[in-house]
C-alpha cells in the first residue's frame, strides 16, 4: 500500500507529530485486539452458561454445578469482571444483555474498545490540531466521549448554528467515524453497539457498511431499474474532450460531465497499438432526490449497500449498448457516488469475466468495504480528510491507518488547506490538490495508467436514468397512427388526448323532448331509465392533445341499439366492451374552441361542431363550465350563454367507462370509439346548476335553443362523473349503413 499523508511534521512544542499519531494508533491496534479477545471470551463464557447441557449437568450436582453458574454469572455482570457482558451470548441470554444495557449496563469489552477509539481520536488532533483549538469541537467531543447525550446533542446545535450545515461537516469529517462508534458504544441503545464495534475494530471494512443497513431497508427509497440512453454533447463540450488519455484528463472529462446523470466511454489508442476503453463516471449531484436519474443522494446510498443498485445497472446498459468486445481492457475512473458505483462493476465476478478490468480510480469515494474480483486489477483511492463522503465506508481519518483492509491499493490520504464541504468534496478541488499539493501521487497514478495514455479515437456520452420510463401515455396511446385530411390541415388518428379534464354530468327528461332532437335520425330511438331518458352534457379541458390543446362543450342523448332496439339498452351494455357495445350517445351540438378541434368533429366524427369561447375549471370539487360566443374583432366578449357551476359534492371512486359516440354526416352515421383510462369519480349528489343567459339568441345559438327545448334551464344533474386527470384516444369514425 503507498500512502501520501499531508498532515505536517512538527509541533510547536517540539515532538513530530506524525510519529506521535503513529504510535498512538499502534496503541489503538492493539487495545481493540484486546478489545477483540475481551469480546470473545466473554461470547464463550456466555456459550456455557447457556448450554442445556451445562444446566442438566448443574441440576444432577447442584452443590459444585450452582457454584460454576453462580462465577459464570458473576464474571458476566460485575464491573470487576467482563462488565455486564450477558449480551455476547445468543438466544434468551442475549436479550437479557440488552435489557440491562437499557438499563446503564456496559460490557468491559465495548469500555476498551472505547478507549482504542479515544486513542485514535487523539491521533488525528494532533494531526488536525485546528479540531483541538475549535471550542465547539471540544465541546463535542467531551460530551460524546463522557456519554452525556443532551449535552453532545447541544454541542452538536451550537456547532451548527456557529459554523452553518457546511462547514460543520467538514470540521467532523475528520473525527465523524470515532465520535460515531464512541456514540453507539455508550449509549444505552443495544441495537446500534455492533456499529460501533464495527468501527472501533475495523470489521466495517471488510463487511458490509456499518449503518446496518441492506438492500432490503433501501427497496423503501429506491426502486429504480436502471437506464442509459446515448446523447450527443454540444460543440462546446464535445470540443472540450480530451483528445489525449492521461489521468487528469480523463478527472477533466469526468468534471466536465457534471453532475446531471451522464457517464462517458472513451476509446484510447495505447503506446502499443492496443485499443483500450475508459469508462468515465461523475459523482452525485447536490440538493433534493431525483426521480430522473440515480445520481443523487439517494442514489449514492443505494450504490454504497447494493452492488447492484441503478446507477450500476445503468452503466451495466451503457456498456452493453456501447458494444464493448469480451475480454476487452477496461479502465474505470470515478469520483464520489460515481467511483463506488464503478467499484461495484469491479466486484462483480460475471462482469470481470467478460472484461479485463486493468485499473479502477476513485477520488472521493468510500470504497474501503469493497474488493474487486480480479485480483490482478490496480485500485487507486484519493480521499481528502475533510470529506465527509468517503468516510461513509466507516473508515474516518483516525482508522485509516490504523487498519489497512487493502494492502495492495495505491492509497491517497491527505488535507487539504480548504475545509469547506462540500467544497472539499467537488472534483474541481480534487484536481488542483491533485495538480498542485499532490504532483508526486498525480504521477504515480498517471504512471500507473500508462497504457491508457494515446489518442482517442471515439468517445460516446449516454444520459442514465433510474428507471426506462415508457412513452407517454403509455399503454394507451402505444398505437399505430395514421395522417388523415381536414379542411384545417392533417390529423393524426386515433386522437390522443394525454392530459385531460372530464366532466359528464347527466340530467333525466321527457321522452318526446329527447325524440324531438334526434328528428333527422328518426330511425334512432332514445333510451330510457323508467319513463324519463338521459342526456350527457360533457365539459371537457384538453391541456395536451394530439390536436393541440382546446376545451369542448357537448350535449349528446343516450341511444338503444340502433337495429334492435330494447327498453333498457343502455344499462345492459355497460357490461360490454366498447366495441362490442350497440348502443352510445348521439351527439346533437358540440361547441370547441379552435378551428383544428372543429375539422375533426365534423369530418372524423360527423359530430355538429361550431366554434365558440367555452372555459372548463375543474378546481377541487368546485366546477365552472362556460359557454359563450366568439367575439368579433376589436368587439366586448359577451356575458356566458350557457353555465354549468357548483360543487359537486362527495364521490366514491369508478370505473372508467369506454364510450360510443354517434354522429351523422350528409351520407352516413359516423360511429366512433372513445377508450379511456385514468382515474374517475361518480358524485351521486352534486350541487350543480345549469342556466342558459336570459335574452340569449336560440335560434342562432343550437346549445341554448336545444338545452331549452330539454327543459334544461335552471336544472340539477341527477348524478355527475369527473376526472380530473383524463387520458384517452379516440379513432375516426366507422360509416354505418344507416
Amino acid at each position: 500500500m503507498a500512502t501520501h499523508d499531508h498532515a505536517g511534521a512538527a509541533h510547536p512544542g517540539g515532538y513530530d507529530t506524525a510519529a506521535t499519531a503513529h504510535l498512538l494508533r499502534e496503541a489503538a491496534l492493539e487495545v481493540s485486539r484486546s478489545a477483540t479477545d475481551i469480546r470473545g471470551a466473554a461470547a464463550r463464557a456466555g456459550a456455557v452458561l447457556a448450554d442445556p447441557g451445562f444446566t442438566r449437568s448443574s441440576v444432577r450436582h447442584p452443590r459444585s454445578g450452582l457454584a460454576a453458574q453462580w462465577t459464570l454469572v458473576r464474571a458476566l455482570t460485575r464491573p470487576s469482571g467482563l462488565g455486564f457482558a450477558v449480551g455476547a451470548a445468543d438466544g434468551v441470554l442475549k436479550r437479557v444483555g440488552q435489557a440491562g444495557e437499557v438499563c446503564g449496563g456496559e460490557s468491559l469489552a465495548n469500555r476498551v474498545a472505547v478507549t482504542s477509539l479515544r486513542l485514535r481520536a487523539a491521533a488525528v488532533l494532533i494531526e488536525h490540531p485546528e479540531l483541538g483549538r475549535d471550542p465547539g469541537m471540544r465541546r463535542l467531543m467531551d460530551a460524546v466521549a463522557g456519554d452525556r447525550d443532551v449535552e453532545a446533542l447541544r454541542a452538536l446545535r451550537a456547532l451548527l448554528k456557529d459554523k452553518g450545515a457546511e462547514r460543520a461537516m467538514s470540521t467532523l469529517a475528520p473525527l465523524f467515524a470515532e465520535l460515531s462508534a464512541i456514540r453507539a458504544l455508550l449509549d444505552e441503545n443495544p441495537l446500534n453497539d455492533d456499529v460501533g464495534w464495527q468501527i472501533a475494530t475495523g470489521e466495517a471494512l471488510h463487511a458490509d457498511p456499518w449503518f446496518g443497513i441492506s438492500a432490503r431497508h433501501l427497496a423503501a427509497f429506491d426502486a429504480g431499474e436502471g437506464a442509459a440512453v446515448p446523447v450527443e454533447l454540444d460543440e462546446d463540450d464535445r470540443r472540450s474532450l480530451a483528445e489525449q488519455g492521461s489521468f487528469m484528463g480523463f478527472l477533466r472529462n469526468i468534471d466536465l460531465l457534471r453532475t446531471d446523470g451522464r457517464v462517458l466511454i472513451q476509446d484510447v489508442r495505447g503506446p502499443d497499438g492496443v485499443v483500450r476503453h475508459v469508462l468515465h463516471a461523475p459523482g452525485m449531484a447536490p440538493g433534493k432526490p431525483r426521480n430522473d436519474s440515480p445520481q443523487d443522494f439517494v442514489g449514492a446510498w443505494s450504490n454504497l449497500f447494493d452492488p447492484e443498485s441503478p446507477y450500476t445497472r445503468g452503466i451495466l446498459l451503457a456498456v452493453e449498448e456501447y458494444g464493448l468486445p469480451a475480454g476487452a481492457d477496461l479502465a474505470l475512473i470515478g469520483h464520489s457516488e460515481g467511483g463506488i458505483a464503478l467499484m461495484n462493476l469491479a466486484q462483480n465476478s460475471a462482469f470481470c469475466r467478460r472484461f479485463r478490468v486493468t485499473h479502477v480510480v476513485a477520488v472521493g469515494s468510500p470504497i474501503d468495504n469493497k474488493r474487486p474480483a480480479d485480483p490482478r486489477t490496480w485500485v487507486a483511492s484519493v480521499t481528502n480528510q475533510h470529506d465527509l463522503v468517503p468516510t461513509l465506508d466507516g473508515r474516518g481519518a483516525g482508522s485509516g491507518a490504523v487498519f489497512t483492509p487493502h494492502p495492495d491499493w495505491y492509497e491517497v490520504d491527505y488535507i487539504d488547506a480548504s475545509h469547506e464541504f462540500p467544497l472539499c468534496h467537488s472534483l474541481g478541488r480534487y484536481m488542483a490538490n491533485l495538480e498542485e499539493d499532490l504532483p508526486d501521487a498525480c504521477r504515480d497514478i498517471d504512471e500507473a495508467l500508462s497504457p491508457y495514455r494515446g489518442p482517442v479515437v471515439r468517445s460516446q456520452v449516454y444520459q442514465l436514468k433510474d428507471r426506462a420510463n415508457p412513452p407517454q401515455g403509455y399503454p394507451l396511446m402505444a398505437v399505430p397512427v395514421t395522417p388523415a385530411v381536414t379542411a384545417a390541415g392533417p390529423v393524426e388518428t386515433p386522437v390522443r388526448y394525454y392530459d385531460s379534464t372530464a366532466v359528464v354530468a347527466f340530467f333525466a327528461v321527457d321522452p318526446d323532448r329527447a325524440a324531438g332532437l334526434l328528428s333527422d335520425t328518426a330511425w334512432m330511438s332514445p333510451s330510457r331509465v323508467g319513463r324519463r331518458v338521459l342526456v350527457a352534457l360533457s365539459a371537457y379541458e384538453h391541456r395536451c392533445v394530439s390536436l393541440g390543446p382546446y376545451n369542448e362543450l357537448s350535449l349528446a342523448v343516450l341511444v338503444n341499439d340502433l337495429w334492435r332496439p330494447r327498453s333498457h339498452d343502455v344499462l345492459r351494455e355497460l357490461l360490454r366492451r366498447a366495441d362490442t357495445r350497440r348502443t352510445g350517445r348521439q351527439v346533437t351540438a358540440l361547441a370547441v374552441t379552435t378551428p383544428e378541434a372543429e375539422a375533426a368533429s365534423r369530418e372524423l366524427w360527423g359530430q355538429p361542431a361550431t366554434r365558440a369561447l367555452v372555459d372548463v375549471r375543474l378546481t377541487g370539487s368546485r366546477l365552472h363550465a362556460t359557454l359563450g360566443e366568439v367575439a368579433p374583432p376589436g368587439g366586448a366578449v359577451a356575458d356566458p350563454l350557457v353555465r354549468l357551476a357548483g360543487n359537486l359534492g362527495p364521490y366514491m371512486p369508478a370505473p372508467h367507462m369506454d364510450s360510443v359516440l354517434y354522429g351523422r354526416t350528409a351520407e352516413a352515421t359516423l360511429r366512433s370509439l372513445v377508450h379511456c383510462a385514468g382515474r374517475q369519480r361518480f358524485h351521486a349528489a352534486p350541487r350543480l346548476r345549469l342556466r342558459c343567459a336570459p335574452g340569449a339568441d336560440a335560434g342562432q345559438e343550437p346549445f341554448v335553443r336545444q338545452l331549452r327545448s330539454l327543459g334544461l334551464d335552471g336544472a340539477r344533474p341527477l348524478c355527475v362523473l369527473s376526472a380530473p386527470q383524463y387520458q384517452a384516444r379516440r379513432g375516426s369514425g366507422a360509416a354505418l349503413p344507416r
